[in-house]
């Protein structure tokens, strides 16, 4: 799926988690933030996003764009994402894991029943 800026999505969240498992698709999360925070606060802030973005192949997104991201990430309503904030960011924009987990919740509830 292409978007207005011409950035391309391609969901392969799904297939990291059948690959890695939970443990080791949460540790690449976790290894995401890390490679997008700001070492000094612990938070991915603005700036930090915009500096570091390049190297998601993201370098094209204009100020407004990662302004966005980070406000539709950010819970807290601090303007900076945590990383239970940027986890939660990051399950949102999959479509395969939002699926995912809502197949195992019905199963969890019609296993009830």
């Amino acid at each position: 799926m292409a978007s207005a800026n011409g950035v391309v999505f391609e969901d392969f969240f799904p297939a990291m988690v059948e690959k890695l498992g939970s443990e080791g698709f949460m540790q690449e999360l976790y290894n995401g933030f890390r490679l997008l925070m700001d070492e000094g606060k612990g938070l991915i802030t603005f700036e930090s996003l915009k500096r570091n973005s390049a190297s998601l192949g993201l370098q094209d997104m204009s100020d407004e764009e990662l302004m966005c991201m980070l406000r539709e990430g950010d819970l807290d309503g601090d303007g900076a994402l945590n990383e239970m904030e940027f986890c939660t960011l990051m399950f949102r924009l999959s479509p395969g894991l939002m699926k995912s987990s809502k197949n195992l919740l019905l199963e969890a509830i019609v296993g009830e029943f």
